[in-house]
């Protein structure tokens, strides 16, 4: 919305977003975005940010660094000049860690986990095949109180009596996306009765008789991979061969 006010009406526009919101991705070279966090308890300390950095944009002052006026970075380099060299700056850097030194790098590099694909499951006609989803799909009135951002849990529930999903009995307790169609009929995001049928034909040993669920939406990255390594080691206790994870 910010990016449009901007293009079509020529307006300054900003607005602030905790760093794993994916509309930080989509506008953050033409909106400055200043960084919130996970919960409206946030507000009191990013709205003065804001204010400032606002105010800035208006009397048409230069905006600091992302680090000095606190919105996420851009992707825009910009040449300024400084007392040290490039070179210089490096050694400095160096010799301040060998030191043990604190220090900061211009050039921050990303960290990406590398995780290893598991092996093919040998014999899928006789596996026991188990879903997990993303997508907040839970018993209708959410027992559980999963939430629909940023997920404290993950939950577990019995299917093994239940060839399909029905928006009477289940719903999606997933914020950030419409829910009106996971509402209309839960398997299109946790997929049961296709599952059911792939079962019947044999394409699969056995559906195990619970699914595993939680919401992705702006759940901390740290969170989803403790998630997954708890729902892994669950389901390989249980004997189950292969997950089917959906998300939204």
């Amino acid at each position: 919305m910010c990016k449009a006010v901007q293009e079509k009406l020529g307006i300054p526009a900003l607005t602030a977003m905790h760093p794993l919101n994916p509309g930080v991705e989509l506008a953050r070279k033409k909106v400055y975005i200043v960084e919130a966090g996970d919960s409206a308890r946030d507000m009191k300390r990013t709205v003065p940010r804001m204010v400032a950095l606002a105010n800035k944009i208006l009397e048409k002052v230069p905006i600091g660094t992302p680090q000095e006026e606190g919105y996420l970075p851009r992707g825009i380099r910009i040449n300024v000049r400084t007392e040290n060299r490039g070179s210089r700056r490096a050694v400095d850097m160096l010799l301040k860690k060998l030191r043990g030194e604190p220090f900061v790098t211009e050039l921050p590099i990303p960290q990406f986990d590398r995780v290893v694909p598991a092996p093919a499951v040998s014999v899928l006609s006789k596996a026991v095949i188990a879903l997990v989803t993303e997508g907040g799909i839970v018993p209708k009135g959410n027992p559980d109180r999963l939430e629909a951002h940023n997920a404290s849990k993950y939950c577990r529930y019995f299917i093994g009596n239940l060839k399909d999903l029905t928006g009477e009995e289940y719903q999606t307790a997933h914020g950030g996306d419409d829910p009106v169609y996971a509402n209309e009929d839960p398997d299109r995001v946790l997929p049961l009765d296709a599952a059911r049928l792939l079962e019947e034909e044999g394409a699969f040993g056995k559906l195990y008789d619970h699914y595993y669920v939680t919401v992705g939406n702006v759940t901390a990255v740290s969170s989803a991979a403790r998630y997954g390594h708890e729902i892994g080691n669950l389901l390989l206790k249980e004997g189950v061969q292969g997950v089917i994870l959906t998300s939204t």
